[in-house]
């Protein structure tokens, strides 16, 4: 086979064999906040990406500019099937987008936001609506217990408080 066919790389670029970002198979239900933070990192990303086109350093900038495409290419592509979803006002069932108070068999008291995965968060209480947690409280009231099943054990939660995101 003639080499005059083969594509060889420029001397100035590194080829990036790094996979996509994977898009999770769930619908991507998303909260207004958690569009609006989306926008930003999209935002943020396409003026890093123009810094790193402007670099004078071509082969040190390659990789960071492959890392900052590819994370845009994600974030587009979130965008663009976001389903922006707001809790009703007063909600009488855990719905996406609502906070759910939670007390545990301890009688511990915590809180958890239902929002999209993109936003979630669980070390400050934002549960992805489709995680286990998520799953187990959805569609319960006031008073309803929620079996969350966890590789540790299972967790029973008696739901205490339900309201929209503010």
């Amino acid at each position: 086979m003639s080499r005059a066919f083969v594509k060889e790389p420029d001397g100035d670029s590194v080829q990036d064999s790094t996979p996509e970002i994977p898009i999770s198979p769930h619908p991507n239900l998303v909260t207004p906040r958690g569009l609006k933070l989306l926008s930003e990192e999209r935002a943020g990303l396409v003026k890093e990406r123009s810094r790193l086109k402007a670099s004078t350093d071509k082969i040190a900038a390659a990789a960071e500019l492959a890392r900052v495409e590819r994370r845009l290419r994600y974030i587009e592509k979130r965008i663009e099937s976001a389903i922006e979803t707001n809790a009703q006002d007063a909600p009488t069932h855990v719905s996406f987008g609502c906070h759910v108070t939670v007390v545990d068999e301890e009688d511990r008291e915590t809180v958890y936001a239902i929002v999209g995965e993109d936003e979630a968060s669980p070390d400050i209480g934002l549960i992805g609506h489709s995680s286990p947690l998520a799953r187990a409280l959805m569609d319960l009231e006031v008073g309803d217990l929620a079996k969350w099943r966890r590789p540790k054990g299972d967790l029973e939660l008696e739901i205490v408080a339900i309201k929209a995101s503010s």
